[in-house]
Protein backbone atom coordinates (compact mmCIF):
# COMPACT_ATOMS: atom_id res chain seq x y z
CA UNK A 1 0.00 0.00 0.00
CA UNK A 2 1.19 3.56 -1.13
CA UNK A 3 1.82 6.03 2.35
CA UNK A 4 -0.32 8.38 2.38
CA UNK A 5 -0.11 12.07 3.24
CA UNK A 6 -2.07 12.88 6.43
CA UNK A 7 -2.96 17.03 6.12
CA UNK A 8 -2.42 17.35 9.18
CA UNK A 9 -5.76 15.35 10.22
CA UNK A 10 -7.22 16.31 13.67
CA UNK A 11 -10.63 15.52 15.33
CA UNK A 12 -12.09 18.94 15.94
CA UNK A 13 -15.62 18.96 17.08
CA UNK A 14 -18.85 16.47 17.93
CA UNK A 15 -22.38 18.08 17.10
CA UNK A 16 -25.20 16.73 19.02
CA UNK A 17 -29.07 16.91 17.86
CA UNK A 18 -30.70 19.20 20.53
CA UNK A 19 -34.71 19.09 20.59
CA UNK A 20 -34.61 21.72 23.15
CA UNK A 21 -31.74 24.17 22.64
CA UNK A 22 -32.24 26.15 25.97
CA UNK A 23 -32.35 23.06 27.97
CA UNK A 24 -29.16 21.58 25.91
CA UNK A 25 -27.08 24.72 26.20
CA UNK A 26 -28.01 25.22 30.19
CA UNK A 27 -26.66 21.60 30.53
CA UNK A 28 -23.70 22.07 28.90
CA UNK A 29 -22.67 25.51 30.42
CA UNK A 30 -23.41 23.16 33.86
CA UNK A 31 -21.00 21.01 32.74
CA UNK A 32 -18.37 23.91 32.86
CA UNK A 33 -18.36 24.20 28.87
CA UNK A 34 -17.55 27.47 27.86
CA UNK A 35 -20.46 29.20 25.05
CA UNK A 36 -18.19 30.34 22.35
CA UNK A 37 -21.41 30.37 19.19
CA UNK A 38 -24.80 31.23 19.63
CA UNK A 39 -27.03 31.39 16.84
CA UNK A 40 -29.76 29.63 19.08
CA UNK A 41 -31.84 28.03 18.85
CA UNK A 42 -30.59 26.69 15.49
CA UNK A 43 -26.43 26.29 16.60
CA UNK A 44 -24.83 27.17 19.52
CA UNK A 45 -21.06 25.60 20.11
CA UNK A 46 -18.90 25.08 23.12
CA UNK A 47 -15.24 24.92 23.86
CA UNK A 48 -13.99 22.62 26.34
CA UNK A 49 -11.70 23.95 29.04
CA UNK A 50 -8.34 22.75 28.33
CA UNK A 51 -5.73 25.33 30.30
CA UNK A 52 -2.47 25.04 28.61
CA UNK A 53 -2.98 22.57 26.62
CA UNK A 54 -3.47 24.17 23.06
CA UNK A 55 -6.51 24.77 21.06
CA UNK A 56 -9.18 23.20 22.86
CA UNK A 57 -11.62 20.93 21.38
CA UNK A 58 -15.82 21.92 20.91
CA UNK A 59 -19.09 20.74 20.71
CA UNK A 60 -21.75 22.14 19.10
CA UNK A 61 -25.24 21.44 19.03
CA UNK A 62 -27.85 21.86 16.24
CA UNK A 63 -31.59 22.42 16.32
CA UNK A 64 -33.72 19.10 15.47
CA UNK A 65 -37.23 18.12 15.63
CA UNK A 66 -39.01 17.55 19.07
CA UNK A 67 -39.14 13.21 17.77
CA UNK A 68 -35.60 13.43 17.11
CA UNK A 69 -34.03 10.03 18.44
CA UNK A 70 -30.51 9.35 19.68
CA UNK A 71 -30.14 6.97 16.34
CA UNK A 72 -29.84 10.09 13.98
CA UNK A 73 -26.76 10.05 15.52
CA UNK A 74 -23.70 12.41 16.49
CA UNK A 75 -21.48 14.32 13.14
CA UNK A 76 -17.99 13.85 13.79
CA UNK A 77 -15.72 16.31 11.88
CA UNK A 78 -12.48 15.98 10.80
CA UNK A 79 -10.71 18.87 9.76
CA UNK A 80 -7.75 18.96 6.97
CA UNK A 81 -5.64 21.90 5.89
CA UNK A 82 -6.75 21.68 2.43
CA UNK A 83 -10.01 19.65 1.82
CA UNK A 84 -9.89 18.96 -1.95
CA UNK A 85 -6.05 17.78 -2.30
CA UNK A 86 -7.31 15.69 0.76
CA UNK A 87 -9.68 14.15 -0.28
CA UNK A 88 -7.86 13.41 -3.92
CA UNK A 89 -5.06 12.08 -1.62
CA UNK A 90 -7.30 9.22 0.28
CA UNK A 91 -9.34 8.00 -2.75
CA UNK A 92 -12.94 8.40 -1.51
CA UNK A 93 -15.76 9.76 -2.86
CA UNK A 94 -17.79 12.18 -0.90
CA UNK A 95 -21.38 11.72 -0.60
CA UNK A 96 -22.01 15.42 -2.58
CA UNK A 97 -19.15 17.80 -4.16
CA UNK A 98 -17.18 19.76 -1.07
CA UNK A 99 -18.89 23.54 -0.57
CA UNK A 100 -18.03 26.32 1.06
CA UNK A 101 -20.45 26.90 3.74
CA UNK A 102 -22.67 30.22 4.46
CA UNK A 103 -20.44 29.97 7.78
CA UNK A 104 -17.60 29.84 6.13
CA UNK A 105 -16.13 26.11 5.95
CA UNK A 106 -15.65 24.34 3.10
CA UNK A 107 -16.90 20.68 3.85
CA UNK A 108 -17.84 17.29 2.30
CA UNK A 109 -19.12 14.03 3.93
CA UNK A 110 -18.48 10.56 3.61
CA UNK A 111 -19.46 7.32 5.52
CA UNK A 112 -17.73 5.33 7.58
CA UNK A 113 -18.56 1.13 7.15
CA UNK A 114 -21.19 1.35 9.93
CA UNK A 115 -22.89 4.49 8.02
CA UNK A 116 -21.91 6.83 10.47
CA UNK A 117 -21.34 10.30 8.19
CA UNK A 118 -17.97 12.15 8.42
CA UNK A 119 -17.63 15.50 7.83
CA UNK A 120 -14.24 16.16 6.57
CA UNK A 121 -13.63 20.08 6.58
CA UNK A 122 -11.43 23.19 6.12
CA UNK A 123 -11.82 26.20 8.10
CA UNK A 124 -8.37 28.13 9.13
CA UNK A 125 -9.50 31.00 11.07
CA UNK A 126 -12.96 30.67 11.01
CA UNK A 127 -13.43 27.38 12.98
CA UNK A 128 -12.45 29.12 16.35
CA UNK A 129 -12.90 33.22 15.21
CA UNK A 130 -15.64 33.24 12.92
CA UNK A 131 -16.99 36.76 12.33
CA UNK A 132 -19.78 36.08 15.16
CA UNK A 133 -17.91 34.30 17.81
CA UNK A 134 -19.22 35.14 21.16
CA UNK A 135 -16.40 37.29 23.03
CA UNK A 136 -17.04 37.99 26.91
CA UNK A 137 -20.42 36.46 26.60
CA UNK A 138 -21.27 39.53 24.12
CA UNK A 139 -22.25 38.46 20.58
CA UNK A 140 -20.41 40.35 18.54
Amino acid sequence: MKPRKFHNLRLNQVTLGAPDMAASVRFYQKLGLKLIVDSAPRYVRFEFPQPGQGEPATLSLHETASDWQAADGPLIYFEVDDLDAYLKDIGLTPLALPKTQTYLWREADILDPAGNRIRLFQAGDNRRYPPWRVQDGIKT
